[in-house]
């Protein structure tokens, strides 16, 4: 099987990364972490959310961050919008891509956002017409593709749909996320089975989280599928709150590392985004969750 010669990171540790933090760090660290992340090399950084401050803590601070980080020409900074209001603020922000979240499990977006996967959709429509009048780009978030922590496993074919969905309303990359890092390399191949039967593979991302240890694995039997577009968290940031031992977002200098190793390219310096992550983990005052990060710890 021939792999693709370059991929894309889509690195997301400030928003999904830090969004389940209890400490809430101040703007001005969120800022210097996306600065760095973009010095790095990272061409995708997902800055924030524009969610509720209620359900969010750590993010209430959207717009500041917004305003306040450097952006370098070629570098994206998506955020996440749940819904029209977020997405006006959004707007008034400047943004120019967005991400919109639905789940595969029923449960999960009961829990998660309390509605169903048919009112989740439904909201994002009005978001949708919004960004297109604006020229705004929109990314798709498919969770639970591989299992939902009150459901157990998920259909392939259930995927495939809420993927379809997303994508037919005008998604431009659907990212299949793994919320709770139950997957393995066949489920993970069983899932881009069914999804490229709706939406060509080009179109697809992988989001893998490492509660098992299986990240890794599964982002090498997306790339044998011919998936080329990762998300990954500095430092391995992350984690679902309502998956039992739930470690977090595969790390980005653990995908980085593997890439060179495999020859494909990524445009990421492994040194910055090693010095990043341990940046960030000292701000949490903790280690970072990544192998990679520990071996290379940059000299003090």
């Amino acid at each position: 099987m021939t792999l693709p010669q370059r991929v894309s990171i889509v690195e997301v540790g400030p928003r999904d990364g830090l969004q389940n933090e209890k400490e809430i760090l101040p703007a001005a660290v969120k800022i210097a972490l996306i600065d760095r992340l973009s010095d790095a090399g990272l061409s995708t950084i997902e800055a924030t959310s524009f969610v509720s401050p209620k359900w969010v803590p750590q993010m209430a601070d959207a717009a500041d961050v917004m305003a306040g980080i450097r952006q370098k020409a070629g570098v994206s900074y998506p955020v996440l919008v749940p819904n029209e209001k977020g997405m006006e603020a959004a707007l008034a922000a400047g943004v120019q891509e967005i991400a919109v979240f639905a789940a595969a499990s029923e449960s999960f977006s009961q829990k998660n956002i309390n509605c169903t996967i048919d009112e989740s959709i439904a909201r994002f429509i009005p978001v949708m017409e919004t960004a297109r009048k604006n020229n705004i780009r929109v990314r798709g978030y498919v969770s639970c593709v591989a299992g939902c922590p009150y459901e157990g496993a998920i259909n392939p074919a259930r995927v495939a749909d809420v993927a379809a969905r997303l994508h037919d309303m005008g998604c431009y990359e659907i990212s299949l996320g793994d919320t709770i890092g139950v997957g393995t390399p066949n489920k993970i191949l069983a899932v881009l089975d069914a999804v490229t039967k709706r939406i060509a593979v080009s179109a697809l991302a992988l989001h893998c989280h490492d509660t098992y240890g299986q990240a890794l694995a599964n982002i090498y039997a997306g790339l044998q599928a011919g998936v080329s577009v990762f998300d990954s968290s500095v430092g391995g940031l992350g984690g679902c709150p309502y998956a039992k031992g739930a470690s977090g977002n595969v790390a980005t200098e653990d995908v980085v590392y593997m890439m060179n190793g495999l020859g494909v390219e990524t445009g990421a310096d492994l040194e910055k985004i090693v010095e990043t992550a341990w940046f960030i983990a000292e701000k949490l005052n903790r280690k970072p969750a990544s192998k990679v990060a520990v071996a290379l710890r940059p000299s003090s």
